[in-house]
């Protein structure tokens, strides 16, 4: 798991990079059969360390897929109709997120775990097969690869990640983990050192100049910790005082799954009546409010469907802010830079997740444990309160963005 997170997180701008220079529809295609081929390895490794070198190649795969995935789409639509098309690509991705967990759990309950693996290829492959026909070609700026700054870039979000990832069974106080924050902080200074004095950099610091740009890198970081955080601590709740398996769990928390599938095309197209920073500032609102009523249910004696309104609110919220987190961000830069301002933002929400997950761990485990159906619910709750914190910082911080008035405006509409 480390092994595919650190290469997914660690590689996703150098993907985008990458897709600008050589062509977006080329370097995609090379990511499906990049990850396609590293699951059929998975499936197929001999031992651990095959398997965790599988993971790596995998990792890297989808670092390629992620952000061109969303820059191909953006510069295929005018921005009029971006947002519904945006809107779309959450839906499907909700669609993904619903079916993983309990296809997986009937794949390694039935068959064996090589499956999660190997039912990648086929999808994978004919993907590939089709891109070329159906992808127009595009291009970021013509630029020469800006090789140092994807080392130093690269470099500094290894060292983070590993850092974090880690920091739960080395501790937090650990030399180890000290000295990993610190050579992370040193690279991510040199890099930016670096950046600002090419021509031609990876990652242009003048996106950043645009309070918009910033402020919705933030807010994708906190929804993916808040939605990664409380969804670990409701696995923890299922599976270790209730006792459910892979299959029951990913059943119960369907109200959260599908909702994001059902709300993200009407967020899409919301979004042309209300302000879309209002509409992912009440969304994270939402998420933080459902992790607060899950954390008040999850005790020992709690029925799987006391969740259910709970997970409902959350997958509302998530339907809310993912399309409008997107076309944010992509709107707030030039043509020229769809590329580089997706592969930043997917860099973002890919170590909110990261992050999320180990402090939720941290809480968990500094309140409670898996020992015991009580212990269990004790630090599930701290660590909803972990994820709910992040969820209501990133509403406040959405709502100095949205424009002057809009919250009157929408009350008086009401």
């Amino acid at each position: 798991m480390n092994a595919y997170i650190l290469a997914f997180a660690v590689l996703m701008l150098t993907g985008a990079a990458l897709g600008e220079r050589f062509g977006r529809r080329r370097v995609f295609t090379g990511g499906l059969v990049l990850f396609s081929l590293a699951s059929l390895a998975g499936g197929l490794a001999p031992s651990g360390g095959t398997l965790v070198a599988a993971r790596v190649a995998q990792g890297a795969g989808a670092a390629v897929l992620m952000p061109l995935s969303l820059t191909l789409l953006s510069t295929a639509f005018p921005p009029e109709r971006r947002g519904a098309a945006l809107g779309m690509w959450s839906a499907i991705s909700g669609l993904g997120v619903a079916l993983g967990p309990i296809a997986g759990g009937l794949l390694t309950t039935g068959l064996s775990w090589h499956w999660i693996f190997w039912i990648n290829v086929p999808v994978g492959l004919a993907a590939a097969a089709i891109a070329p026909r159906v992808l127009d070609e595009s291009f970021g700026r013509r630029e020469p690869v800006d090789v140092g700054g994807l080392a130093l870039g690269s470099a500094a979000l290894l060292a983070l990640v590993w850092t974090t990832v880690r920091g739960n069974v080395v501790g937090w106080d650990a030399p180890v983990t000290l000295l990993g924050y610190g050579a992370a902080a040193v690279l991510a200074v040199a890099f930016v050192g670096w950046e600002r004095r090419r021509a031609h950099a990876m990652l242009p610091l003048r996106l950043f100049s645009s309070r918009v740009f910033s402020t919705v890198n933030v807010a994708g970081f906190l929804l993916h910790f808040a939605m990664f955080a409380a969804f670990f601590m409701v696995i923890q709740f299922l599976a270790h005082a209730r006792g459910d398996g892979p299959v029951a769990a990913g059943l119960w928390t369907l109200p959260w799954t599908v909702m994001p599938l059902v709300v993200s095309p009407m967020a899409a197209r919301l979004a042309r009546r209300v302000a879309p920073a209002l509409l992912v500032a009440g969304g994270l609102a939402l998420v933080g409010a459902g992790a607060l009523a899950i954390g008040a249910v999850v005790e020992p004696a709690a029925r799987e469907a006391s969740l259910a309104l709970p997970l409902a609110a959350i997958g509302i919220g998530i339907g809310l802010v993912l399309p409008n987190v997107v076309a944010l961000a992509m709107g707030a830069v030039p043509q020229a830079d769809l590329g580089k301002a997706s592969g930043t933002l997917n860099t973002a929400r890919q170590l909110g997740s990261v992050f999320g997950v180990a402090v939720a761990v941290a809480a968990y485990e500094a309140a409670g444990s898996s020992a015991t159906p009580a212990a269990t619910s004790a630090g599930a709750q701290a660590g909803l309160v972990a994820a709910a914190a992040a969820a209501l910082l990133g509403a406040a911080a959405m709502l100095t963005i949205a424009p002057r008035g809009s919250l009157v405006r929408l009350a008086a509409a009401r």
